[in-house]
C-alpha cells in the first residue's frame, strides 16, 4: 500500500540546515538556530536546564501559566528564583524589571513569556530587553505564541534564548520547534556541569555534534513529516510576507475586542488595556453569574469548529478565549465567534446586540 506521506526519501542534513536558515531569517537573527524534534516544551525546558543551576539567580516573570512552569523548572535546577508576578489581565513593565534588578543585583538570568495565549496578554519585550541588557543578565524568551502575530527580534532585543513554535500564528505543525541561541548562552551552557548532555533535552549536543561539525551529519533521524510541514509553513509565510501575516493577526485582535465590547450582555475584555492585549488571542471575561466554560460549550455545540475555548484551570469559570491565530485570523472566524457567543449569552437572558457587534468588528478590521 502506498501513500504520499509514506516511503519518503530520507531528509538530508543539507535540507534540514536549509530549513533552519529560513527560520533564522524569519527571526531576523544571526544567532545559531536549532530546530528541535518535538513540541516547543522540549526546547523551553532544555534551554533552562542547560543554562541554570545552583549558582543561578533568576528573575522569573509571571504573566500567565507558562511563567509559573518556568519557575518550577528553574527551582528544580537548583536556581534561586525571584518571581515577578503581575495580574493576568495586564502586562509586566520594564520599570518593574529594573526595580527587581535594583532590589536583587545578583540576578543573572531572566525568563519571560512574550505573549501568553492562555491569558491573552503580551509583554513589551523590546523595553524589557534593554533593561536586561544593561543589567547583564542572560535573557530567555518564550515566543511560541507571538511569532507570526507580532515582531520577534532576538538580536535587536538582546534575547539570548528565543524559543518559537509553528502551531499558532504561523499556522504550521506542532511537532517541531526552534530556539535561537546567542554566543553568551552557549558559553553559559558549556560552563554548566548540570547542562543535559547525550540527552534528548540537550542543546549542547546539537551545538557540538551538529553546528560545530558544519551541519553535515544529523544527530538522529529527524521527524520527517513535521520538518516538511515546517518548511511548507515557512514557505507560505515568505510568499505572503511576514508583515502581512502579523497585520492579519492585529486586525483579528482589534475586531474581536471591538465586537465583544459592542455585543453587550456583560461580556468584556479580560485584558483591560488594548496595548497589553496579545494579537494571537483575545480573552474575554464572562458576565457575572455565568460560567465561561458553559458559555463556550453552548457556542461550540452550534459549531464545534469555532476557535473558542474556556480558560484553563480556575480560569475556566471566568475566562473565554477567542484563538484567532493562524488560519483563524480571518474576518469570518471573528464574526462567527462573536455571533456564537452572542447566541449563547442570549440563551441565558442578557440582552445582546449581535448585529452591532458584527458592525463594530468589521469597522475595526484594518
Amino acid at each position: 500500500m502506498t501513500h504520499p506521506l509514506l516511503d519518503l526519501a530520507p531528509l538530508s542534513a543539507a535540507r534540514f540546515a536549509s530549513i533552519e536558515d529560513r527560520v533564522a531569517r524569519l527571526l531576523s537573527t544571526e544567532q545559531d538556530v536549532v530546530i528541535t524534534q518535538g513540541e516547543a516544551l522540549l526546547p523551553l525546558e532544555g534551554a533552562i536546564r542547560a543554562t541554570a543551576g545552583p549558582g543561578t539567580t533568576a528573575l522569573n516573570v509571571i504573566t500567565g501559566p507558562y511563567g509559573q512552569t518556568f519557575g518550577d523548572w528553574l527551582r528544580d535546577c537548583g536556581a534561586t528564583v525571584i518571581d515577578l508576578a503581575v495580574p493576568f489581565h495586564t502586562a509586566v513593565t520594564a520599570g518593574q524589571v529594573r526595580d527587581a534588578f535594583a532590589e536583587h543585583p545578583e540576578i543573572d538570568f531572566v525568563s519571560l513569556v512574550h505573549a501568553e495565549a492562555a491569558t491573552g496578554n503580551t509583554n513589551p519585550v523590546a523595553e524589557i530587553g534593554e533593561a536586561v541588557r544593561a543589567h547583564g543578565a542572560l535573557f530567555y524568551l518564550d515566543a511560541v505564541a507571538s511569532i507570526g502575530a507580532e515582531p520577534v527580534l532576538p538580536d535587536a532585543w538582546g534575547v539570548d534564548l528565543c524559543v518559537i513554535g509553528a502551531q499558532k500564528a504561523l499556522g504550521g505543525p506542532a511537532g517541531v520547534s526552534a530556539v535561537s541561541v546567542s554566543e553568551r548562552a552557549w558559553a553559559r551552557m558549556a560552563a554548566n556541569p548540570r547542562a543535559p548532555r547525550r540527552s534528548y533535552l540537550s542543546l549542547l549536543d546539537w551545538k557540538e555534534r551538529w553546528i560545530d561539525g558544519g551541519r553535515t551529519a544529523l544527530l538522529h533521524a529527524p521527524a520527517q513529516l513535521e520538518m516538511l510541514a515546517l518548511e511548507a509553513c515557512v514557505e507560505r509565510v515568505e510568499a505572503v510576507g511576514l508583515d502581512e501575516v502579523m497585520a492579519r493577526h492585529a486586525s483579528a485582535a482589534a475586531a474581536t475586542r471591538a465586537g465583544a465590547l459592542a455585543l453587550g450582555g456583560g461580556l468584556e475584555p479580560y485584558v483591560r488595556e488594548a496595548a497589553d492585549a496579545a494579537p494571537v488571542a483575545t480573552t474575554l471575561r464572562a458576565p457575572a453569574g455565568t460560567v465561561a466554560a458553559d458559555l463556550v460549550a453552548r457556542a461550540l455545540a452550534a459549531d464545534p469548529a469555532l476557535p473558542l475555548a474556556a480558560g484553563g484551570g480556575a480560569l475556566a469559570r471566568e475566562m473565554i478565549r477567542v484563538n484567532h491565530y493562524g488560519p483563524d485570523a480571518t474576518p469570518g472566524a471573528v464574526r462567527a465567534s462573536l455571533a456564537a457567543l452572542g447566541a449563547a449569552l442570549a440563551e441565558r437572558g442578557p440582552a445582546v446586540d449581535v448585529e452591532g457587534a458584527l458592525r463594530a468588528a468589521e469597522e475595526a478590521w484594518k
